[in-house]
This record gives structure tokens, C-alpha cells and sequence, in this order.
């Protein structure tokens, strides 16, 4: 006797429990592949823009710019970078507002030009760090769970094919071999949800780590124009 091994089999043989285990992966593997290409164009984006091998050195650009005003004009399709500068600048401003304004024995407890502007750049690292990481817990959690999700339904499929079998009283092959295969559809469809999202998050994460470390040392770079009024030209903004 032929049996089949398609999804529609398994559908009709499948309870409200396989049902919802399969929505479930096909959901995650859905978010997962959302995550995967829109962090895929974000990150992409970035590298060739900040990249010295890309289409153009924006930070190089940024450096050599007349003025900030400009200079933070060609930032504005790198979000991160620009978002330190626009940190390190308002504490700047922050701090000549006050020193104009106070007098000199108000400023004793005050902090330097130097401690304001590191701070600033400080929450700032932060700030871009959480946006480059936004949906990396998804696609880790995702890339851990799935197999385990599908081995569930591999369970339970098996479970419930037995429990019908049992109680046709029939144990012959071609009553075991099709709902068990039907069954093990599931841990495959759990891999094929996990295995992207896993590759993916190395992928992005080892990304991410170039752009911070850049971001770090971009950082260093406002810190010495913002506190020195000018721009370290022997050490340069980019990280190799």
C-alpha cells in the first residue's frame, strides 16, 4: 500500500496541536527572514558608505568638510556616526552656554568641557549600539527554539499516530511508515526555520563589531576636535 509524505497529508492527519506548532514555525521563520533582510540592507548600507573601498568615504568626507554643518550633512545616511556628532556638539554648546554665563566661582564644581563632551559621546555609543543590535535577540531566540519546537511537533506527531494506530489495532508498515515520516516533517521544518536565523545573527554580529569598533574610534576623534578645537589628521576616524 503507498502512503504520502506532502504537507496536505500531514495537514488532515494533524490535530490542533501539530496545527498550531506549524503556524508557530512558519510565524518565527516569517519574523526571521523579515529581520534578515531588512538588518541585511541596514548593515550593507552602512559598511559601503563608511568603507574606504565602498562608493565613498563619508567619514574621510566628513573631516575635511568647511564647516560641522556641512560635515553633518554628508552624514546623514550613516545614522550612528552622525548621532555621535550631534552628542558631542550639544554638549559643547551646552558647556560655552554655561561658562559664558556663570561666574567663575560657579564653575568650580562644574564639569571640564572634556568630562561633558565624554559623557555625551559615552550615551551615545550606547544609543547606537542598541539601534545596530535591534532584533538580534529575535534572531537568537528564534535560531535556539525552533529545532526544539519542531522536535515538539516530531513528538507529538508521533504520539498521536501511535495512539491512532494503537487503537485501529493495526501495526503494519505502511500504517507506521506514513504518519511517523508526516511526523519528522516538522524537526526538518524546525532546522530550515533555525539554521538562517543562526547563520544570519554570526553573520550581523561579526558586522557589527567592524561598525563599533569604527564608531569607538570616530568617537575618539570627536572627543580630541570637540575638547582641542581640531582634528587628530595622523590618526584616522576609521578603524582597519
Amino acid at each position: 500500500m503507498m502512503f504520502n509524505l506532502d504537507l496536505a497529508t500531514f495537514w488532515q492527519q494533524g490535530d490542533s496541536v501539530s496545527h498550531g506548532v506549524f503556524l508557530l514555525l512558519v510565524g518565527m521563520s516569517v519574523l526571521s527572514w523579515a529581520i534578515i533582510i531588512s538588518k541585511g540592507i541596514q548593515l550593507s548600507r552602512l559598511q559601503r558608505l563608511w568603507s574606504s573601498q565602498g562608493n565613498g568615504d563619508c567619514i574621510e568626507q566628513f573631516w575635511q568638510a568647511e564647516s560641522l554643518s556641512s560635515g553633518l550633512t554628508l552624514l546623514d545616511r550613516l545614522p550612528p556616526f552622525r548621532l555621535l556628532v550631534e552628542q558631542a556638539e550639544k554638549a559643547a554648546e551646552h558647556f560655552r552656554e554655561h561658562h559664558q554665563s556663570a561666574d567663575h566661582h560657579a564653575l568650580d564644581g562644574q564639569m571640564s568641557l572634556s568630562e561633558l563632551v565624554t559623557r555625551a559621546l559615552r550615551q551615545g555609543l550606547s544609543r547606537a549600539t542598541v539601534e545596530l543590535e535591534r532584533g538580534q535577540i529575535i534572531l537568537a531566540s528564534i535560531g535556539s527554539t525552533a529545532p526544539f519546537i519542531g522536535l515538539f511537533g516530531t513528538v507529538w506527531g508521533i504520539y498521536h499516530a501511535l495512539a491512532l494506530i494503537g487503537a485501529s489495532g493495526q501495526a503494519t508498515l505502511d500504517q507506521v511508515a506514513g504518519p511517523v515520516g508526516e511526523a519528522l516533517i516538522m524537526t526538518a521544518f524546525g532546522l530550515f526555520v533555525a539554521i538562517p536565523a543562526v547563520l544570519a545573527y554570526n553573520a550581523f554580529t561579526r558586522v557589527q563589531r567592524v561598525v563599533l569598533s569604527d564608531l569607538d574610534g570616530f568617537a575618539h576623534d570627536l572627543h580630541t576636535y570637540f575638547s582641542l578645537g581640531k582634528h587628530q589628521a595622523d590618526k584616522p576616524a576609521k578603524g582597519k
